[in-house]
């Protein structure tokens, strides 16, 4: 099955990465998987030309040290396959400016940034041509992208009813838990890069000792009830998520195994550290071969080319640009 996802170089990955979309990938991987780097969508933000360079090989290094292996999907760099951005204007002529206006992410983050760049309010579109140009039948999703992935779809039948079959309509997949994890700070926010704090973010780069700070300092409340509510207690309850996560488990099923909150949080804590620790050994190794990951990519580009071409030209003939 036609699989395409995209993560952004946008620094070190964290736990709500790994867990609601790397791990997601690694499983989903196949032949027919494409998973894109999108470097183009970086730029809408606040970034040097030598730090976008610079994560772009370091987040390849991690999601090859995740597990994804270019033997049984393709990675690629989106900047590297020019029909991202060809088709992106193809499909701004059919989106509408009040679809736009809607997106929740562009109101958050419009509003953390004055005099934020166009790209911001646009790039939607550019991530539906990302899903649209390889025919994907599904496309993993956190709940913070539910929301673009319906514009995609909505473009893509709008299309269809105006230029005739073109794209195919994706559906959105999600793993059963961990779709959104949490800041463990202020567990009504989703964990982040930018906003959440040292404390509230675990990082795949942690050191074992780290991690153990992190958890056991993660907001719960003073009850020491150990039940799943994210009603009533949320902190606890995003602690659960992560570790049912990792061991296949539900929330609840991991909930009744304990009765204080410090027994769950030193076994969570060794839980990550399991499952983390051989993740950043791998990624140094990685990130200490740029010419191997290089490589990767103008690998990865060229298959993704071959795929996005038909499409694109598919596209523009139906709208009637001339080939």
């Amino acid at each position: 099955m036609r699989v395409l996802s995209g993560i952004q170089p946008s620094g070190t990955m964290h736990l709500g990465n790994y867990l609601g979309a790397i791990k997601q990938w690694v499983r989903a991987q196949n032949p027919e998987a494409y998973y894109c780097i999108v470097d183009l969508h970086a730029l809408t933000l606040d970034i040097s030309p030598t730090q976008l360079q610079e994560q772009t090989l370091s987040l390849l290094a991690e999601l090859l040290a995740s597990g994804l292996d270019v033997e049984e999907c393709t990675i690629f760099l989106q900047s590297q396959v020019s029909y991202h951005a060809q088709l992106s204007w193809l499909l701004e002529c059919v989106a509408t400016y009040g679809e736009l206006t809607r997106m929740t992410q562009f109101k958050e983050k419009g509003s953390r940034q004055e005099g934020f760049r166009a790209g911001l309010f646009t790039y939607p579109v550019l991530m539906a041509s990302d899903i649209l140009l390889y025919d994907a039948q599904e496309v993993p999703v956190g709940d913070d992208q539910r929301q673009h992935l319906e514009l995609t779809r909505n473009i893509a039948e709008r299309f269809n009813n105006r230029y005739g079959e073109t794209f195919k309509v994706p559906r959105g997949v999600q793993p059963p838990s961990a779709a959104r994890v949490m800041d463990l700070q202020e567990p009504t926010n989703k964990m982040s890069k930018s906003v959440s704090s040292d404390l509230g973010k675990v990082l795949l780069t942690d050191s074992p000792k780290d991690i153990e700070k992190k958890i056991k300092k993660a907001v719960t409340d003073n009850d020491n009830d150990v039940h799943y509510d994210w009603e009533t207690k949320p902190g606890l309850s995003n602690l659960l998520e992560i570790y049912s996560s990792i061991s296949s488990e539900t929330p609840q099923q991991v909930a009744q195994r304990y009765e204080r909150y410090g027994d769950l949080k030193n076994d969570l804590a060794q839980v990550l550290i399991a499952e983390i620790e051989p993740i950043t050994k791998r990624y140094f190794e990685y990130l200490n071969d740029p010419a191997e990951l290089s490589r990767i990519l103008h690998q990865g580009a060229q298959k993704a080319s071959a795929v996005a071409k038909g499409t694109y030209e598919r596209a523009a003939k139906a709208m009637g640009l001339l080939g």
